[in-house]
């Protein structure tokens, strides 16, 4: 079984967008997962909702989503998270994003990214 790691950025976006993460990853992938989150993610969307605005109601919802739906929480040692993603990446971890450093990063890893198409599809992008 695989496991998608999801980013910060990708929660939040897919949440401002009413995007059903769980089910499009169904749709998108022939193979059995289990969607899991680091540590430093909820963090992160604490961060984003102590700071308001439109961001902080989605990071808010993203947040919701996590706690309600069976998403499996990996401790950390701390550091920085797109680092963090990084060094999980291999061929039982696909990174869920829309960093496109980190995807750049990705990619000369040779790793496949989830990402959003548009604002109601997501799609996995080969390395």
């Amino acid at each position: 079984m695989k496991t998608i790691l999801l980013d910060t950025n990708f929660l939040v976006e897919c949440a401002k967008n009413r995007i059903d993460i769980h089910e499009e990853l169904r749709r998108i992938l022939d193979f059995s997962f289990e969607v899991a989150i680091l540590d430093r993610t909820m963090e992160e969307l604490d961060e984003i909702i102590a700071r308001g605005k439109k961001e902080g109601q989605a990071a808010k919802l993203a947040k919701m989503i996590l706690m309600t739906k069976r998403v499996t929480v990996i401790p950390t040692e701390g550091g920085h998270t797109d680092n963090l993603l990084l060094d999980k990446a291999d061929e039982n971890n696909i990174i869920a994003t829309m960093d496109k450093e980190l995807k750049q990063r990705l990619k000369r890893k040779k790793q496949d990214v989830v990402i959003m198409r548009g604002k109601n599809r997501l799609t996995v992008i080969g390395a």
